[in-house]
């Protein structure tokens, strides 16, 4: 059997537009990422979803609701699905926790797999909360095809423990607001069929392609 998993990032928030990290502070989509939910919801209309969840957090809940709103479908919060808590990093950019956190920083780059946050989380400590959860809507939506709006880290973390990646690495995953990623389970065994697709945003609304959604 299949569980097609749209895995989407929210859309922008102001602190996204001006690189502070947000974590679990709960900050609103801005009319740019409100926009670009619209132009995702647009490219997903008529794929037959039977669920929608997402982060309890607004900028997911909100992207969420937008995405869900033409298929007539409440989204359904889960906290698990949450942005890795930065704690005392919370509201700073990179330059402030650089001055503030030197040796940390310099590790957040390098290792931050084995980085825990000042009052806050490890790596580990999302990946096994946010891949658990992403497990269990997998089984239970299992025929079917669902959403799940969550946040950058918490894609990156996903990718990683689907792949088998060291979290040193996962960096190296890429993701756009509004992205696009998609993740097919068979009997349970995870497959990354599409990464950080954001052609919806750059094609007038509607437009693009839709052929994955057939595989």
């Amino acid at each position: 059997m299949l569980t097609k998993l749209l895995l989407v990032r929210h859309g922008q928030t102001l602190w996204n537009h001006i690189a502070r990290y947000q974590g679990h502070t709960d900050i609103d989509l801005s009319d740019t990422g409100r926009n670009q939910a619209h132009l995702l919801s647009l490219r997903l209309a008529t794929v037959s979803l039977q669920a929608v969840y997402a982060s309890d957090l607004k900028r997911a809940l909100d992207t969420a609701r937008i995405i869900a709103e033409p298929h007539g479908l409440d989204v359904q919060a889960l906290p698990q699905l949450r942005e890795i808590n930065f704690g005392a990093w919370e509201g700073l950019t990179f330059q402030e926790i650089e001055a503030r956190y030197p040796e940390i920083a310099n590790k957040w780059h390098s290792s931050p797999g084995s980085v825990r946050i000042p009052d806050g989380e490890t790596f580990q400590e999302l990946m096994e909360r946010a891949y658990g959860a992403v497990l269990d809507l997998a089984k239970s939506n299992d025929p079917g095809t669902v959403a799940v709006v969550t946040h950058g880290g918490a894609i990156r973390s996903i990718i990683s423990a689907l792949l088998g990646m060291d979290l040193n690495n996962l960096f190296r995953i890429r993701q756009d607001n509004a992205a696009l990623n998609i993740i097919d389970f068979y009997d349970g065994y995870g497959i990354l069929n599409l990464l950080n697709d954001t052609h919806h945003l750059e094609t007038e609304p509607g437009s693009g392609p839709n052929s994955v959604f057939n595989k």
